[in-house]
């Protein structure tokens, strides 16, 4: 749902939240519509920041916040890296294809492990400690908008390349 659409001026913050946190979802798997591999691998930061990599990484922070969180499994029982800055590694058969396909069923899985509950549950899986969904919302949010932006300067410095 669009966060702009009227109906959602005065929806309750469930629907206002998930429309936000949906719609840069959106935002930031269409940094890889456009480009091709080796742009998405490009690095044009010291940091291991890529297209490819922002990608990879909102699976990470999808499956902290949506799988750990909420199920209070640990990193290594989900298979994941033990610290951020390692989901930015790039394997040699990920690609534009199976890193957006693999981010879509995350966010599939995400929306799944949330529904039935509300703002205010408490969610006990984090290192942090008990944190109620709002707060993880808010958080998943502010990391989304600030992959989204590192993402389309990124995107405007390939682009500008392809004509020099």
């Amino acid at each position: 749902m669009n966060p702009e659409a009227p109906e959602v001026f005065d929806a309750p913050l469930e629907v206002q939240l998930a429309a936000f946190v949906d719609q840069h979802r959106q935002m930031l798997a269409g940094l890889l519509d456009g480009v091709d591999e080796g742009e998405a691998r490009t690095a044009l930061v010291p940091s291991k920041t890529t297209l490819l990599g922002l990608v990879k990484h909102a699976i990470f922070v999808e499956r902290v916040w949506f799988e750990e969180a909420i199920t209070g499994r640990s990193r290594s029982e989900l298979g994941l890296q033990a610290e951020p800055d390692e989901s930015f590694d790039l394997c040699p058969e990920d690609t534009i294809v199976s890193v957006a396909e693999a981010y879509r069923a995350t966010v599939a899985r995400s929306r799944s492990a949330v529904e039935g509950l509300t703002m205010d549950d408490v969610l006990t899986g984090n290192r942090r400690g008990p944190l109620p969904l709002r707060w993880v919302y808010l958080h998943v949010l502010r990391e989304l908008a600030q992959h989204c932006g590192h993402g389309d300067i990124l995107k405007e410095q390939l682009i500008a390349r392809r004509v020099h």
